[in-house]
């Protein structure tokens, strides 16, 4: 092997850049509005009784933790519980380092050589990278003009391609586009016993009223999972927990390629002590959502299209080069995030004088390009 091929990586990740958002300085970018966090910290009690309990998790570092996670599980179906007239048992829940980690496992297990995984782009950036890691096909179908999912033509390619894996988020990244249930509903009769159909809530607390959770479909589909996370509406971006509710034999499964012990003592504690204080973490949810709308409105009165949204986030356009779009509200302190259909941004929802920021640049960086 020549010093040029050196390491012996494997040749089809020859070239590739890992993925990541631009991590900037908050000194130097001080409105940070690019991967969609909540912009508010927890309350000096949740963060007492975060260090208290991770002193304790600490005093036992010497053994394992409990590979099982009982008492995580138990409160996470608790939480999950709140949002499905049916209720969650812990037998029905799985968790992991961010739902990054749970996406991966369930292509581990699901997924592999031979096998071929389904989504509808524009769609989340890392699912294509969670195939291309367990050997599994990556297909991508298309979403109609306005980001709705097209559902006899997504139908047709889960009955053409027999996917073995489908990943629907909803509401959905880049474009915050939720599913109906009937989407849900269609695609799990149409991937049949022999496809997992993944919804991924990593937005789902930021819905609208009136959108339900697919969390409600879970009795009607055994092919279904649903993913959230605790990094976006709980505030828990820097925790790394995300976790999954389906049929207890799916989360079964999933136990065979996790690694041992892959949720430490003190991830586990300090997971715990966050759910504790679950109605204040998620106390600013109401003021994001009615700060996004609000959002939506101003961006389309001043002309550019905007997808309808039920996250965090809003993707607004179109631009001829939205990168100088992007570099001039950079030079402005402001960042936000170059990604989804060409011509489009997206930005986070912040709080009011992050916005205000925002807006003040945008109009600043429009009137130097008029």
């Amino acid at each position: 092997m020549s010093a040029s091929t050196w390491p012996p990586l494997r040749e089809e990740l020859r070239g590739i850049e890992p993925y990541g958002a631009p991590q900037l300085p908050i000194d130097k970018v001080p409105v940070q509005l690019n991967v969609n966090e909540n912009p508010y910290g927890p309350s000096s009690a949740c963060v007492a009784d975060i260090a208290t309990s991770a002193a304790e998790a600490a005093m036992t570092l010497n053994r394992y933790p409990d590979r099982e996670f009982v008492a995580l599980r138990q409160s996470l179906a608790w939480y999950l519980s709140r949002d499905t007239s049916t209720g969650i048992v812990p037998e029905q829940v799985w968790a992991a380092n961010g739902s990054n980690e749970v996406m991966l496992q369930l292509l581990q297990a699901f997924g592999g050589p031979g096998r071929t995984a389904v989504s509808f782009a524009p769609t989340y950036s890392m699912y294509p990278e969670y195939a291309r890691d367990t050997n599994t096909r990556w297909l991508a179908g298309h979403r109609a003009e306005d980001f709705s999912l097209d559902l006899d033509a997504a139908r047709d390619l889960v009955k053409s391609e027999q996917p073995s894996v489908i990943l629907l988020p909803s509401p959905n990244n880049p474009t915050g586009t939720a599913l109906p249930p009937e989407a849900v509903a269609v695609l799990c009769e149409a991937a049949g016993d022999d496809g997992i159909v993944v919804v991924d809530e990593a937005y789902g607390e930021f819905r609208r009223e009136g959108v339900p959770s697919a969390l409600e479909m879970l009795p009607a589909y055994r092919n279904l999972v649903v993913t959230r996370t605790m990094s976006k509406a709980f505030a828990g971006a820097g925790l790394r927990l995300g976790y999954l509710a389906a049929a207890p034999e799916i989360c079964d499964a999933i136990r065979v390629v996790r690694l041992p012990y892959h949720l430490s003592a003190v991830t586990q504690a300090v997971a715990l002590a966050a759910l504790r204080h679950a109605p204040e973490l998620l106390g600013k949810v109401d003021e994001l959502r009615a700060e996004r709308d609000a959002l939506v409105a101003w961006l389309r009165d001043q002309g550019y299209d905007v997808a309808d949204s039920d996250a965090n986030f809003c993707l607004f356009g179109r631009f001829a080069d939205r990168h100088a779009v992007w570099q001039g509200l950079l030079d402005r302190g402001v960042l936000i995030r170059e990604t989804g259909p060409e011509g489009w941004l997206r930005v986070s929802v912040g709080t009011p004088d992050e916005m205000a920021a925002f807006r003040d640049a945008l109009i600043d960086v429009n009137g130097e390009r008029a």
